[in-house]
């Protein structure tokens, strides 16, 4: 007899079939459901990392700005320090142009330290880019030196400018200097504009040549005062100004001059700048050359041997004019010198011992 199915195992099976059936039947249902399910968490995850890439682009955009920022303070940084060194290399050439000038006006030895221009080129790092501090102290330095440089100059030119003009007021000789009344200046009033330091350096460049030229006027002045000597080499004074032994009476008399005692033939200077005023003989002086200064100062040399100069010669400090000699009221070679203001002889001394000193100044 052929066993059958057992009933319990047929249901069961029967139930595990339709529960499978079920299952897939559910899920086939349910598939479009869970597709767009997890379509919807990928595009969650996608909308989050599409947020989060939108947040870094953000981040990089703000990253670049800063940069770009940056860098724009860098380049506005260097184009200041630029403009700054440009105007610093003219004031730089300028201070070289003063110095030069008032080496040719003798104030020379003036202790002046200037950088090369080609030392202030914009200094950079070690990864190229540019050393901004470094720069900028490049061009303190260079402002610096030129506003010590300046000083300097002008400290020397007034020092010495006052020097002669006192010297010169003490023998009572007025030099010309330049006028301030010409100095005029006005316009409307306007906000200021461009670089304060560079106003400021040319401010002080002005101020230095205003003193340069005052200097120079004084020195022009100092040519036309009789205060050099006139004879060199192998001499003495013999006899100084006012009164003394006569040579010839023995009694007191009025000496309007300063005699120096040397060989004949000795060479005699022009004591100033001017033009001979006359060339002949004087009773008393023998052969004369007078020599008119144009600041109502006129100088006389006497006793001469020979006259080498004209009327109305113009002559220089130093130029020879004539040779000692002894001719006239003299009992040996000497030169007589004479230093006149109008009618009136004046003391040679002092002329001369400012001379002196000022050539030490000088």
């Amino acid at each position: 007899m052929r066993k059958g199915i057992r009933p319990a195992l047929f249901y069961g099976m029967f139930a595990l079939l339709l529960g499978g059936n079920a299952i897939t039947g559910t899920a086939l249902l349910m598939a479009p459901d869970i597709a767009r399910l997890m379509s919807g968490q990928n595009e969650l995850v996608m909308a989050a990392y599409e947020d989060r890439l939108a947040q870094m682009r953000v981040e990089i955009d703000r990253l670049h700005s800063r940069s770009y920022a940056q860098a724009g303070d860098i380049n506005l940084q260097l184009q200041e320090l630029s403009q700054q060194q440009d105007v610093l290399l003219e004031q730089h050439q300028l201070v070289r142009a003063l110095v030069d000038k008032a080496d040719r006006l003798g104030l020379a030895n003036l202790d002046i330290s200037m950088s090369a221009p080609d030392e202030l080129a914009p200094v950079s790092t070690a990864d190229g880019n540019p050393d901004i501090a470094a720069t900028a102290q490049h061009v303190a330095r260079m402002m610096d030196e030129t506003q010590q440089a300046m000083t300097g100059i002008a400290v020397a030119a007034t020092q010495r400018t006052d020097s002669i003009v006192g010297e010169l007021g003490k023998l009572g000789i007025s030099p010309h200097m330049p006028d301030d009344a010409l100095a005029g200046m006005g316009g409307p009033l306007l906000a200021a504009s461009g670089s304060v330091e560079s106003t400021v350096l040319i401010d002080d460049a002005n101020a230095v040549m205003d003193a340069l030229l005052r200097y120079k006027a004084a020195r022009d002045s100092l040519t036309l005062a009789p205060v050099h000597m006139p004879i060199s080499g192998n001499f003495r004074q013999s006899s100084g100004f006012g009164n003394r032994k006569d040579p010839f009476t023995g009694g007191r008399a009025f000496h309007s001059g300063l005699d120096f005692a040397a060989a004949t033939g000795t060479s005699v200077f022009s004591a100033a700048d001017g033009v001979v005023s006359f060339v002949g003989e004087r009773s008393g002086y023998g052969k004369v050359v007078e020599v008119s200064h144009g600041n109502g100062l006129l100088t006389r040399y006497a006793h001469l041997s020979a006259q080498l100069a004209h009327r109305g010669q113009k002559v220089s400090t130093g130029t020879p004019i004539a040779k000692v000699g002894s001719t006239g009221r003299s009992t040996g070679p000497h030169l007589h010198f004479e230093v006149r203001r109008g009618d009136n002889a004046l003391d040679p001394k002092p002329f001369l011992d400012a001379g002196k000193r000022l050539l030490a100044i000088l």
